[in-house]
């Protein structure tokens, strides 16, 4: 079979067993799920969806009932209580379990319900004979963290890998030494968050009864803390056969609502142990004020439950359980439905190869998916070019978020397993920290190692259009022509999966084996900008083409001839922005109808004019002499991380606003004594550049030669690219947003710059930065700096300042429409890294106080500097 009909739905069938819950699927999305339309969403492991019956019935209950504080005697309260009570009973039930066995202590999340734990658990300090805290490496950074707490109080922690936990005592099972109770307490994830793996709930006896590592080498009372909350997201658990003494869960990823909400289920012979210092309201039976005399509350629950709970979350949750089993019947099927989607896709992306028969992706994976007890529905991989070398994650979540698929990119919090399945050494991970990378950025490779992977996670409704599409997108995107299949592995997989039908066993003790793909390697690509033009000398003459300024952030471009040099770039540009009824900015990412509004600057009658087709004309002042009008407010916003403060432009322009997008906004101005600096110094500025609302710098430039070189690849792309009209070099301009276009220079000339200047105005490329009195790059758009960081995902080591493009780059800026070029070809032309132009910092001369004047038509010097 060829790839194509590998991506039908019958080859879904013949590889999967249950696929929905005895009804259209289709017909469920429409109703419960309808604004998901369109989108491809893949990321259930960090929150699922939640469906609108959901919300109605909850919205329904709220409206209509009187619900008061739990804490109070009044019928409101009382209502409240029961309702409580009633949903503790159903989140027992929910894991087969009652109050005779589980407690359930409400929390903010699971990372609440581990925090708790670590700081009620008795650890003893005694040396020589003290507590232990033992973890999984392959665990949750919020379980890890306890760490932090135990080695404040001096017990010591020990990482243990999985391979280490399946070994037993060499001598047999220990003796039972009642003499000694030092308590410790060992930590491990029912299922990995990470890969997906499913470690064996037996583990909970085996360390509670000293059988495995490391208990069985230290003697005293081992309790079990199970983190669950990436298992029971999609897959069933039993406490009443699983007697994990403290279980934290999160009720977002089961159900998409109430977020902000989660528990620990406590089991009751093992809540006596935890100790508690603070003590608020609710939680205790009597205290006195003043003399220290407190005596805690007998129920657990109330016990470990400071103050108010959330409790119109906690009703939430009784709706959240009505439309979970209403839809589908049981935790068993969703299990099911999800397994079969996540092995589906595994099947085609792990077969998947080049036309030159090399593996596209490199899967990372205990085992091969042979049953729903070993494996969950996460999907974890990087992707492979036609030589072997990874595709960094980044440039794969750029290239998703163009198909409006939704994946989780990084080390998803789980170090430890991101470093096991990447081999990332200990050593390399802190020297990744001095590169510049951080937990949560977007630098994916360093020194041509990943240091992070890409995740697919299913949920409950979930489909196999989904897993088509996602499979469709690789192929198209990264997986060169013509696309083979690797035959031999296709049937290797479904001989395996055919042996292993019907097994009904929990996950072994044993780990499985790790496959790596025939030809997969993890070098990455030679980010050298081969074949895209040789650079002129050094001083050669270009010009200024085009200036586009853009009053307000992200809407449309105005285009002048002359214009004059503000303090933070060119003058009125991005000064204003539009927010929603959150105060969260708007762009185009989410609103492409911003690029309609073509604002106007008049400099002479002092108005900022706000016009759109088929809409009367509405302005705001630039500049107000008479300060703050009046009913303006001061508003704190957000721009690129930066905290902003900006004045609020008035109910008229928020109204024209408001009708024109179709959803509540106003607009506001970056006020002008608000002073936001550059994060970096330039090396030659007496001090930082000033910003308006830009994101990084206060000018881009791009370079028409470059543009013209992506056209030629786009239309050498166009059979390729379903229909799409290929983008004239005006289009494309204005796709890119930038400030200054120069013409003369040869293609991505302008990526070697250091100076530059355009007429009489000096500029730095905004890369260069001084330490120590010696000049170096700046950290690349990826925040990792050049000179500190060799080979780190750079197209040229020596280039900084460029600018990252996203999917917004799609969005057609004379009707709002979206298509997947120009991001396509760039992706292709750089060589992995999706830049293009660079940003720029004006250097005013010291004591000039003159206004500097930028005209199309003045020629540019440039000098690549010496670095």
């Amino acid at each position: 079979m060829d790839f194509s009909d590998l991506c039908s739905f019958e080859a879904f069938q013949q590889c999967c067993g249950q696929y929905g819950y005895g009804q259209d699927l289709r017909d469920l999305l429409d109703q419960e799920f309808r604004r998901s339309k369109g989108a491809t969403y893949l990321d259930h492991a960090a929150a699922t969806q939640y469906p609108e019956s959901l919300l109605k019935n909850y919205f329904r209950d709220i409206s209509t009932n009187l619900y008061g504080n739990p804490h109070s005697h009044n019928p409101s309260s009382s209502l409240t209580h029961d309702t409580v009570e009633r949903v503790r009973d159903r989140v027992l039930q929910h894991f087969n379990t009652t109050s005779k066995e589980h407690s359930v202590i409400f929390t903010s999340g699971c990372t609440a319900a581990l925090k708790l734990v670590a700081e009620s658990f008795p650890w003893s300090s005694e040396r020589g004979a003290g507590s232990l805290f033992c973890y999984l490496t392959d665990s949750h950074t919020s379980a890890v963290g306890i760490r932090g707490l135990t080695s404040a109080l001096g017990v010591a922690a020990l990482p243990v890998s999985p391979q280490e936990l399946t070994a037993g005592p060499e001598d047999g099972a220990p003796t039972e030494d009642v003499s000694c109770q030092t308590p410790h307490l060992f930590c491990y994830p029912a299922q990995s968050n990470f890969s997906g793996r499913k470690y064996p709930l037996s583990y909970v006896r085996g360390i509670q009864a000293r059988r495995l590592y490391p208990a069985c080498d230290l003697r005293g009372r081992w309790f079990v803390l199970l983190d669950a909350a990436s298992l029971v997201s999609c897959s069933p658990l039993n406490l009443h056969h699983c007697p994990a003494d403290f279980v934290p869960i999160s009720f977002y990823k089961i159900f998409g609502f109430p977020t902000g909400l989660g528990a620990l289920l406590v089991r009751n012979d093992s809540a006596g142990i935890l100790r508690k210092s603070y003590f608020g309201g609710g939680t205790a039976a009597a205290y006195l004020s003043g003399e220290d005399y407190y005596v805690q509350a007998g129920n657990v629950s109330d016990r470990f439950e400071d103050g108010t709970v959330s409790f119109l979350d906690i009703v939430a949750l009784n709706h959240a359980f009505d439309s979970l089993y209403r839809i589908t019947g049981s935790m068993h099927h969703i299990q099911q439905h999800t397994f079969g989607l996540a092995r589906y896709t595994y099947m085609l992306l792990s077969s998947l190869c080049h036309g030159n028969g090399r593996p596209a992706a490199q899967i990372y994976a205990e085992g091969r998916f042979e049953s729903p007890t070993t494996q969950g529905a996460i999907l974890n991989f990087n992707l492979l070019d036609s030589s072997g070398q990874i595709i960094g994650y980044s440039q794969v979540d750029r290239m998703a978020s163009l198909y409006d698929i939704h994946v989780r990119t990084g080390c998803f919090c789980n170090t430890g397993a991101c470093q096991d399945f990447l081999g990332i050494t200990s050593q390399q991970m802190k020297r990744n920290l001095q590169a510049g990378h951080v937990c949560g950025d977007n630098v994916d490779l360093v020194d041509g190692q990943p240091t992070g992977s890409v995740r697919v996670s299913f949920g409950y409704m979930s489909t196999f259009e989904d897993c088509q599409r996602l499979l469709k997108f690789v192929a198209e995107c990264f997986v060169e022509k013509p696309i083979t299949v690797d035959q031999v592995r296709l049937q290797s997989l479904k001989a395996a999966w055919a042996s292993s039908e019907g097994s009904s066993e929990g996950p072994s003790a044993e780990p499985p084996d790790r496959e790596t793909p025939k030809g997969a390697e993890t070098k990455s690509a030679d980010a050298s900008q081969k074949g895209l033009g040789e650079s002129k000398s050094p001083g050669e003459a270009c010009a200024l083409t085009n200036i586009y300024i853009y009053p307000i952030k992200s809407c449309g471009a105005y285009e002048v001839q002359d214009w004059p040099l503000g303090p933070r770039g060119l003058l009125y540009d991005r000064g204003w922005m539009v927010v929603n009824q959150n105060g969260v900015c708007l762009s185009q990412k989410r609103e492409t109808r911003l690029c309609l509004i073509r604002p106007q600057v008049h400099l002479a009658s002092n108005r900022l004019l706000l016009r759109a087709s088929g809409t009367d004309t509405v302005w705001v002042p630039l500049e107000d002499d008479g300060g703050l009008h009046a009913g303006s407010r001061v508003c704190h916003s957000k721009v690129c991380g930066d905290r902003v403060e900006t004045t609020d432009c008035g109910d008229e322009a928020a109204s024209w606003l408001s009708d024109f997008l179709g959803q509540p906004c106003r607009l506001i101005r970056q006020r002008p004594d608000y002073a936001r600096e550059m994060k970096k110094k330039p090396a030659e500025a007496a001090g930082s550049p000033l910003l308006s609302l830009v994101n990084e710098a206060q000018f881009l430039l791009i370079n028409r030669a470059s543009v013209e070189l992506i056209q030629d690849l786009m239309s050498s792309r166009q059979d390729s690219c379903e229909g799409e009209r290929l983008l004239d070099t005006p289009s494309v301009i204005g796709r890119f947003r930038a400030n200054l276009v120069i013409a003369g220079a040869e293609p991505f000339e302008e990526d070697n710059w250091s100076h530059l200047i355009i007429g009489s105005a000096r500029f730095l490329v905004s890369g260069h930065f001084e330490t120590n009195g010696e000049m170096l790059r700046a950290p690349d758009e990826s925040g990792a700096s050049a000179s500190s960081q060799r080979g780190l995902c750079v197209i040229n080591p020596k280039v900084a300042g460029r600018c990252r493009r996203c999917q917004m780059i799609g969005v057609d800026q004379d009707t709002g429409a979206k298509t997947k070029e120009p991001l396509l070809s760039l992706a292709a032309c750089r060589a992995g890294k999706v830049t293009f132009g660079v940003y720029l910092s004006h250097q005013n001369p010291e004591g000039s106080t003159g206004v500097a004047v930028l005209s199309v038509g003045s020629l540019i010097q440039a000098d690549t500097g010496d670095l």
